[in-house]
Order: structure tokens, then sequence, then C-alpha cells
């Protein structure tokens, strides 16, 4: 493989393109689903709020509303069945369901840790195995796994947030071993600080917050160059991926002070 090619294929043209969106309801999902579906993507929305999903599919031509949770058992083949009888494949599945929780150490407790791993991390991974045998039998397809650079390293108030996303960058990058040499695209994404309701609950400083629309704009510009990891924004991701290769001693307190905790 060339130094510079895309690892996975480019998605340039949207028009027709089968897309199931998890976790469209708010904030990036929402801003996507907009987005995609103005591209011409046929666009089917799913999160647990009806209400916000058929306030979102008005705006979003010819989009299909399929609430469910992702936690309850049976819910994620009960919808991909209904999409699969419905469209005859799918082309993309962007799993982007997630919660998030601000707490220190002292604030764990057993219901916290399992509402955000239930959600976050086995979400996501039940999505995957939902949908890859079909697109392994079809030969084609893409996945996308929204994590967070809150899973690059410890970052304060993310006890249990920080590590389901550093799980799921992992899982990302063993999908992309396993899925690439047989045709189908992973794609991993990682954004920084975007104003959305879950950060809203944040009371400290967020380095180069950006808007959803913002957000939804650097992940269209992912998939059209073909990355298996899309970071924004890059002025502050870049500054993360850095501080990995420091030393602990002068990792926490730089974190400290980026974060004002």
């Amino acid at each position: 493989m060339a130094l510079f090619t895309p690892l996975n294929p480019t998605i340039t043209d949207w028009h027709g393109q089968r897309v199931w969106l998890v976790g469209a309801s708010t904030g990036i999902g929402a801003a996507l689903a907009r987005k995609l579906a103005a591209g011409g993507a046929r666009v089917a929305l799913s999160a647990r709020g009806l209400d916000r999903l058929d306030a979102l599919a008005a705006q979003c031509e010819g989009a299909v509303v399929a609430a469910m949770d992702v936690t309850r058992r049976g819910e994620i083949e009960r919808v991909r069945d209904r999409l699969l009888a419905q469209w005859g494949g799918l082309d993309l599945v962007i799993l982007n369901a997630g919660t998030y929780q601000p707490l220190r150490a002292w604030e764990l407790t057993p219901e916290r840790i399992r509402k955000t791993l239930n959600i976050n991390l086995l979400g996501v991974m039940d999505g995957v195995a939902a949908v890859v045998p079909g697109m392994l039998e079809r030969g084609q397809g893409a996945i996308a796994i929204v994590a967070s650079v809150a899973g690059y390293g410890g970052l304060p108030n993310a006890t249990t947030y920080g590590p389901s996303k550093a799980a799921l960058i992992n899982f990302a990058e063993t999908l992309y071993m396993d899925l690439a040499p047989r045709g189908l695209g992973v794609h991993l994404i990682s954004p920084g600080f975007v104003a959305t309701p879950l950060t809203a609950q944040n009371d400290f400083h967020m380095p180069a917050l950006i808007t959803a629309e913002q957000a939804a704009d650097e992940i269209m510009a992912g998939f059209a160059r073909g990355e298996f990891e899309t970071h924004f924004p890059k002025r502050f991701t870049r500054f993360l991926k850095l501080l990995q290769c420091l030393p602990r001693r002068l990792y926490f307190p730089l974190i400290r002070r980026a974060t004002g905790l």
C-alpha cells in the first residue's frame, strides 16, 4: 500500500447512499443527518427520542425514522431488519449513540459506570455485530464509529466517558485490520470539544470549542478523503496526540492547566 493512499474508499457522491445514523437526535448526529440528506443520501435516523427524530426528519428529505434504544436487547436487530427489507442493503452505518456525565473519581458508582459503558461501548459493539455479517455477504459497506479525543488519554471529569471512548478507538483499529482486506470501510471519528447538550454540562474551559455544524463538515470531509481517523479541530487534537508522547510527570500538569481543573 502506498504511503498516501486513502485507507478507505472515498465517499464524495452521496446520492442514493443508504446511511443508517444511530444517535441522530441532537448535537453532531443531527447536524450530520442534515448534511447527508442535503447531499442526496437516503438517511435512516435512530435514537431514543421519537419527538426529536420526527422534528429532525422534517428537515431531511425522505428520511426514515426508526426510534430505538441501543441498550435494549433485540432493538438494533429489529431496526436493521426493517431497513434491509426497505432498502435492500446498507452502504454506511454511523454509530454515534453516546452519553456523557461529568464524574470525578469520588463520584463513581456501579450504576453510573454501567450506564456509560452500556451506551457508549456495548451499544456500538452490538451495532457492529448486527451489520457486519450482511456487509461481508454483499461484499460492500462501511462502518463509522464516533469516539472522542477523550479516549487519547486521561482527562478530568471523564472517569467513565474517557475509558469508553478509548475502548472504541481500539475496537475501530481492530475492526479495520479484519474488515479492510475484505472490502469494507472502517472510519474512526474523534471529535474534540463540540458545543452539544452533553458538553453543556461541563463547568471548565473547553479549548478549541466548535459547533456541531462545524463537526459535521469535518466528518463529511473525512469521508471524502477516505480517512481512517477523522479528528478535529486539528489545532487541539494534534496537541493532544503530541501530549501522549510526553512523560506523565509533564502530561498531568499540562492537562490540568488546559482545562483549569
